[in-house]
């Protein structure tokens, strides 16, 4: 399996089969390098602009933006409802974490995750091997609220998203990575040079948090 983020919370996971499933794509106003990809199924975490624009997508992908459990081909996606806000959805709305079930591996992503879920949700969201999540805070978890997210999931894999970059718009008041790497004392930290990691059931090894560099335009 390959993941390749293309800045803010937008991956394209792609299994061995050749199925490409693109998370969360932004507008052009986010600041991000604009890509069209091609993909089978896009997933949007809510209906804000910074993640749910289809127009990034190739073709007719099957869209899925609200919770609930879908199979395409050998992959299962569960949709998991959370809020937005630590208020239960009344300043920012809902939530989705997606879950994907791809070769044997649990792959979640956290979307805009506002707040930690309660018990119902985490069960829901089950296992997860790899996590995607967000650590810039303002409009999502912290820094330390994602290290406690990660924590009640266990994954092996951990790769932070929605933090400040170089290429994000002003818009944009979250913070850069820095804060979320400084809660990890106690874990091992991969800085990948590239957009990109390739992950197996056999490869997932020990606890380790992956941070990748956006993708560039000629990518």
């Amino acid at each position: 399996m390959d993941i390749k983020w293309y800045g803010h919370s937008c991956f394209l996971i792609a299994a061995e089969s050749g199925l490409k499933i693109l998370t969360d794509p932004y507008d052009p106003k986010v600041g991000y390098p604009m890509h069209s990809i091609a993909c089978d199924v896009v997933t949007a975490s809510h209906q804000h602009y910074d993640h749910n624009y289809f127009a990034m997508c190739e073709g007719d992908p099957l869209r899925i933006t609200e919770p609930g459990e879908y199979r395409v081909g050998e992959v299962s996606i569960t949709g998991v409802p959370t809020f937005h806000d630590d208020a239960r959805g009344e300043k920012r709305g809902r939530n989705i974490v997606f879950v994907f079930d791809i070769e044997g591996m649990r792959v979640a992503h956290a979307g805009d995750l506002g707040e930690m879920p309660d018990e119902e949700a985490l069960a829901a969201i089950g296992r997860v091997d790899v996590l995607l999540v967000p650590v810039g805070g303002y409009y999502t978890i912290d820094a330390r609220g994602a290290r406690e997210f990660a924590n009640r999931l266990k994954p092996k894999v951990v790769i932070p998203m929605h933090y400040r970059t170089a290429a994000l718009g002003r818009n944009f008041k979250i913070s850069d990575i820095d804060p979320f790497i400084s809660t990890l004392a106690n874990c091992a930290i991969h800085r990948l040079r590239q957009s990109d990691c390739v992950l197996s059931k056999e490869s997932l090894g020990n606890d380790r948090v992956i941070t990748l560099e956006y993708a560039g335009e000629d990518e």
